[in-house]
């Protein structure tokens, strides 16, 4: 391997840790479930991406298995989450707070 690209592979691994910060920030501020959910699977389709960038790096084609194995992960999160809200009326996600006060 050459090591032109080992420092492409370490500037692309480090552009997507950043974006992985900035999603952190998007989970942390909100303001709604859907944003913190899109920012989860940020993380999952992110983190598939430096698994793959260090896996040709390092020559470990295990790496890539666990990539492969996160995304599947990724994939059923985000089923898991729109089952959940899609079985909830529209208005009960937005005015469970107002049902609290009231009780």
């Amino acid at each position: 391997m050459s090591n032109a690209f080992g420092t492409v592979g370490a500037l692309i691994a480090l552009v997507l840790l950043i974006t992985l910060v900035v999603g952190l920030l998007r989970v942390w501020r909100g303001p709604e479930a859907e944003d913190r959910m899109l920012a989860a699977q940020l993380f999952g389709t992110t983190g598939v991406g430096i698994m793959l960038v260090l896996s040709q790096l390092l020559q470990s084609p295990a790496i890539r298995n666990v990539a492969l194995v996160l995304a599947v992960l990724a994939v059923l999160a985000i089923v898991a989450f729109v089952g959940r809200v899609g079985a909830e009326p529209a208005n009960a996600v937005h005015d469970h707070e107002e049902r609290d006060d009231v009780d």
